[in-house]
């Protein structure tokens, strides 16, 4: 504890590089590689599961935090003053890689320097944000991994109105606040198939106050349902969320297994900490030699089905067993 104090007023007294945090030497004189990983959630349970798939994939790797390299996390949550504070702090710091995650993160970080590596371990199309040219050759110095393909609207509306045929009118609530590439989930609308004869509208809302007169709106009359994308906005709040659809009695799907756990209906999506635990495989070459503009963004290549069967019996709704079947985890 001592030393981790006299590490941090290093920090604060003298900045930059040479202030870094060395934990333990490698030994025999081994350089130890240093990692900025800024977090775009809260510091809990969840955002510490994320960084320790990162450090799992990492060790996997041979690379052991306090060993051979160094790694400097912070927090941000959805909390713009946090993002920017947090992203001088660590580019400041002069690490060897960045890793990051969310939309606005990633857009700090990349304002905030030019030439430091940064492997995004999660973010949603980054080429339509103008994060990189392309998939395959995303120039620069940001390279990573992709989390929602927008196409997955048409996914999550299926699932819904599968598990709630009731379902007669959709919400696909963000904040465009957090999520500035909403328009591209709009346009997404286009590729719903059209034998779902359901009504499908966006629902940007800026503020807790927003989402609590939003979904008291959808759950006046039946036939409403909800799609909660991941944004930093809808990550940070979704316990609102859940707790607000269950109170109007709306079938909700979200993109996050672990919100099922929690009394969301049911999740679609891939599997976050894959994301993590790949990206390690990034900062690796990353280390030995290789450049962000030369390595392709790489897609979610494991999905996961999970529903809440006690949520459904709260909502009335007998989920049908073909996709029962099709589900990773069934919580009864």
């Amino acid at each position: 504890m001592i030393a981790t104090l006299k590490r941090r007023d290093c920090i604060t007294l003298l900045g930059g590089a040479a202030a870094w945090p060395l934990a333990a030497r490698a030994q025999q004189g081994e350089r130890v590689r240093r990692i900025g990983l800024l977090m775009g959630v809260a510091d809990d349970w969840e955002g510490q599961a994320r960084v320790s798939a990162l450090k799992q994939g990492l060790q996997e790797l041979g690379l052991i935090d306090g060993r051979n390299i160094s790694i400097e996390t912070r927090f941000t949550g959805a909390d713009a003053n946090r993002i920017r504070t947090h992203t001088a702090e660590l580019v400041a710091l002069g690490p060897d890689v960045i890793v990051c995650h969310t939309t606005a993160v990633v857009r700090a970080v990349r304002h905030a320097t030019s030439s430091i590596p940064i492997v995004v371990a999660a973010v949603n199309d980054p080429v339509e944000q103008g994060f990189v040219s392309s998939l395959a050759h995303p120039g620069g110095n940001i390279t990573g991994f992709t989390f929602i393909d927008f196409q997955m609207v048409g996914k999550w509306l299926e699932i819904l109105t599968e598990a709630a045929p009731g379902v007669s009118r959709v919400v696909l609530m963000f904040n465009p606040a957090t999520s500035p590439h909403f328009y591209v989930y709009l346009r997404s609308f286009e590729a719903v198939p059209r034998s779902l004869a359901v009504k499908l509208t966006a629902s940007p809302v800026r503020d807790i106050a927003e989402v609590e007169d939003a979904l008291t709106k959808l759950g006046h009359d039946p036939g409403g349902g909800l799609i909660v994308p991941p944004d930093a906005f809808t990550l940070a709040h979704h316990q609102l969320f859940i707790r607000l659809a269950q109170q109007h009695r709306l079938p909700a799907v979200y993109s996050q297994r672990t919100y099922v756990a929690q009394g969301a209906l049911m999740s679609y999506g891939p599997d976050i900490y894959d994301n993590f635990r790949r990206s390690a495989s990034y900062v690796d070459r990353i280390f030995k030699g290789a450049k962000p503009a030369d390595l392709p963004i790489q897609q979610p290549t494991k999905f996961e089905l999970a529903i809440n069967l006690k949520t459904a019996k709260a909502l009335g709704l007998e989920v049908p067993p073909t996709l029962l079947a099709r589900a990773d985890e069934v919580i009864e």
